[in-house]
């Protein structure tokens, strides 16, 4: 009893086997072939993918039920001490004149102001807006009219596959507006979590805007434009989640890469030369 039985890789003597110069051009087709699907497998297992599901939760739990929000706006008719931030919402919140992580930047000579704020909001619909409300005396013809340079909630992501709407507002250019018109931009918040290969995971938010001009009277009847970011929270969270192919699943493309070429290469080579030898028998029929 012989294990030499059990090779299925039986082998065939090299003074039974033929080369051919269309087996040749066939195994250098076959070996480049091989050869750039090996690489584009291995740019595609080196490379990461970002996978997204949707899913009903607050994913930030340990936020104390706030969230972050960056405001950067430019009123180039509207001065400094004139300009300010309150923000109110649905637990009872009501703020007039929000000044922490504030800081207003005097524009065109002091006629115009850009304000820049960081401020917390909490988790249920509300609203912020800039306006004159603060100030101490008001302005018979305040002008609303600005530019929006951002407007962002929670942390920043900076990541190149991940496209959303996080700054949606960026660019915003209401300049040629009604100067005593109020805006009403209504925001529609959507929890955003992307979570890296090492599982640290993100927090920030995606938001839709839809928004509106008007002019408001107060009960004086004197116009008091402001504008207004009215916005809600959507029970619906978008994970990101980055991952690599698994290793297994690699060797595996790879192995059905070698086997399946060069058994089709196999197949068209033995085709090719059928063909040849019975060509060549036709061709020497006729000759005798």
């Amino acid at each position: 009893f012989s294990s030499c039985r059990f090779d299925i890789y039986r082998k065939v003597p090299k003074d039974l086997t033929q080369p051919t110069y269309t087996g040749a051009i066939i195994s250098v087709c076959c070996c480049l072939f091989i050869l750039f699907l090996f690489l584009s497998e291995l740019t595609g297992f080196i490379a990461t993918e970002i996978v997204n599901e949707l899913y009903v939760d607050d994913p930030d739990k340990d936020s104390g039920g706030k969230i972050e929000v960056n405001l950067n706006i430019s009123l180039p008719n509207l001065h400094c001490e004139l300009v300010g931030l309150d923000i109110q919402d649905e637990m009872g919140r009501h703020e007039v004149g929000h000044i922490d992580n504030s800081m207003k930047i005097p524009l065109n000579n002091g006629d115009g102001c850009r304000f820049e704020g960081h401020f917390s909001i909490n988790k249920v619909p509300g609203n912020f807006h800039v306006s004159t409300h603060s100030a101490t005396a008001q302005p018979q013809n305040p002008d609303m009219t600005h530019v929006i340079h951002k407007l962002s909630f929670g942390d920043k992501l900076q990541v190149h596959n991940v496209h959303g709407a996080f700054n949606a507002l960026e660019g915003a250019d209401k300049l040629s507006s009604n100067p005593l018109a109020s805006h009403d931009y209504i925001l529609k918040i959507v929890p955003t979590v992307y979570e890296d290969m090492s599982g640290k995971q993100r927090y920030s938010y995606q938001y839709t805007v839809a928004n509106k001009e008007y002019v408001a009277y107060s009960h004086t009847g004197r116009i008091i434009p402001a504008i207004w970011f009215r916005y809600d929270l959507s029970p619906i969270t978008v994970k990101y989640t980055e991952r690599r192919q698994p290793l297994y699943r690699f060797i595996t493309s790879i192995c059905a890469i070698i086997g399946g070429t060069f058994t089709v290469a196999g197949i068209l080579d033995s085709c090719i030369f059928t063909a040849s030898e019975a060509w060549k028998k036709i061709q020497l029929g006729k000759m005798q």
